[in-house]
């Protein structure tokens, strides 16, 4: 599958991260659309079917895909294993990470909660940690950016999470630990937020493209912690202009 495919993969599943990449250099993109691809793949692969064994092979084969292109094997004949396995290969990616966010999806296949916060944080960092670490990698980010791009990635995946929980409680998921209420993790997501902005400059500006998916995080993460009730019904979105706009400048700047 080409790169331009795996583009339109994107662009149609998840319009929001396309935009944000299409800020970016052809050439970032073109070592994006692969890893946003692939997590469309394995986010989707949980509810496409009702039944779980089935789902659950689908993410199995992505667990077994991933170690084969660690052992080295290719799988140009698939239409997203294939660019995925040339990117790990090429930028020298870690395929342990991207296995573990195919491990972390067969949550999504039960309905059982998450047993605490720390469970549900856990579950976050391997899925919105490791695609944002091994997007910003692809760019040129290095171990000593990693404690930011984490934190940029924690703060997106509890917004992300957070404006998702209408959907999962419609699809009979226990979205929140019985620990933990929508304004404690709107706040853990905020701290998180300003704590990767204070270490900006340990991010390269190359890897900035990777960042900017994150672009909706703060006011997400804002709506929540001043109306968290709403939270329960879905939180209000911004108009399209106020996005877009927000989305111009960050990319402009580099100040995620």
């Amino acid at each position: 599958m080409s790169l331009d495919a795996c583009a339109r993969l994107v662009e149609k599943g998840d319009p929001d991260r396309f935009l944000a990449t299409m800020s970016a250099n052809p050439e970032a993109r073109d070592r994006l659309w692969p890893l946003y691809a692939y997590n469309l793949e394995i986010a989707r692969a949980p509810w496409a079917s009702r039944e779980p064994m089935i789902a659950e092979m689908r993410l199995q084969w992505w667990v077994d895909t991933l170690d084969a292109i660690a052992a080295g094997k290719s799988h140009h004949a698939h239409e997203v294993a294939g660019p995925l396995s040339t990117l790990i290969q090429e930028r020298g990616l870690d395929a342990g990470a991207l296995r573990a966010m195919a491990e972390a999806r067969f949550w999504d296949v039960w309905q059982e909660p998450f047993a605490d916060t720390p469970a549900l944080l856990a579950y976050l960092d391997a899925t919105s940690g490791n695609l944002m670490m091994e997007a910003a990698r692809a760019l040129g980010a290095d171990a000593r950016s990693e404690p930011a791009i984490r934190d940029l990635a924690l703060a997106s995946g509890i917004a992300s999470w957070l404006r998702a929980v209408p959907v999962l409680v419609a699809r009979g998921r226990y979205p929140l630990p019985a620990d933990s209420e929508p304004v404690d993790l709107a706040r853990r997501g905020m701290e998180a937020l300003a704590r990767a902005r204070r270490a900006r400059a340990t991010v390269p500006r190359a890897a900035a493209p990777a960042m900017l998916a994150a672009w909706q995080a703060g006011p997400t993460l804002r709506a929540a912690l001043h109306a968290p009730e709403k939270v329960w019904t879905g939180l209000p979105v911004p108009a399209e202009f106020t996005r877009r706009g927000a989305l111009v400048l960050r990319s402009m700047t580099g100040l995620w």
